[in-house]
């Protein structure tokens, strides 16, 4: 059986992944831009929920770029000790510098506020400038954990650099493919990249409301109006059990 982590959003998602067999979620909002941190109503109803996996939760205060203000950090130190305090098995973190590079003091001073939880490095790192280099900082700074694609659009697309990745850290990170991988291409990129570990939406499609207005629409994709995309334990059991 395969560790699976599932990014979902909702706790209707959660248990969707724990009834699937995930070991952990990644928690966040947003999805379709790639993720922010989500409220603390969502945080709080999912750790009271009792669910039998792991809680780690996406600390990002907004869209876009990785290269943050001052304030912006505060905020997310401010988020990560909330998620600690409310019982949150860990937090998933990422900051870049203008020009590319991982933000040691940024990043450093959110691994302080996470204290003993566990702490993952978003795919932050897959724009970063120099990937060799800045995996060797994340180990430095103290990160259990690296999520990427390989640098590129997708983890099917990286896996050689994934591979490479898991070779260098030499059992010192967990180095966790992520992005694009679904029941009929986790096989491959696991005999790739020889990970231990895999990151998934595990989504299917649903329909968000029988009733819309075709005169507003508020979808990130303008082409998938009215679908709803939510994480499936059955898309989650095939990646656990290797079911295409």
């Amino acid at each position: 059986m395969r560790k699976i982590e599932v990014c979902c959003s909702s706790l209707y998602e959660a248990r969707e992944a724990e009834a699937g067999g995930a070991i952990r979620i990644e928690l966040c909002g947003a999805i379709a831009c790639g993720g922010v941190t989500p409220s603390y109503g969502v945080i709080r109803s999912i750790v009271e929920a009792g669910l039998n996996l792991d809680i780690n939760v996406l600390i990002r205060p907004r869209e876009g770029g990785f290269c943050y203000t001052a304030e912006e950090i505060e905020a997310m130190c401010r988020d990560i000790e909330f998620c600690r305090e409310v019982g949150v098995s860990g937090v998933v973190i990422g900051a870049l510098t203008a020009e590319g590079d991982i933000d040691i003091e940024a990043c450093r001073r959110m691994v302080q506020a996470a204290g003993d939880i566990s702490i993952t490095f978003h795919r932050a790192f897959d724009v970063c400038r120099q990937p060799q280099q800045a995996l060797e900082q994340i180990i430095s700074l103290g990160c259990h954990r690296l999520l990427t694609s390989g640098c590129q659009s997708t983890a099917e697309r990286g896996a050689e650099l994934i591979a490479e990745l898991v070779e260098q850290v030499a059992g010192r990170i967990i180095v966790m493919p992520g992005a694009g991988i679904r029941p009929s291409n986790i096989a491959k990129i696991e005999k790739i990249t020889r990970a231990a570990e895999f990151h998934s939406t595990a989504r299917e499609d649903n329909i968000d409301c029988a009733y819309a207005n075709e005169a507003v629409d508020f979808s990130a994709y303008p082409e998938r109006k009215g679908i709803l995309p939510l994480s499936s334990r059955s898309v989650v059991l095939q990646l656990v059990n290797d079911i295409i």
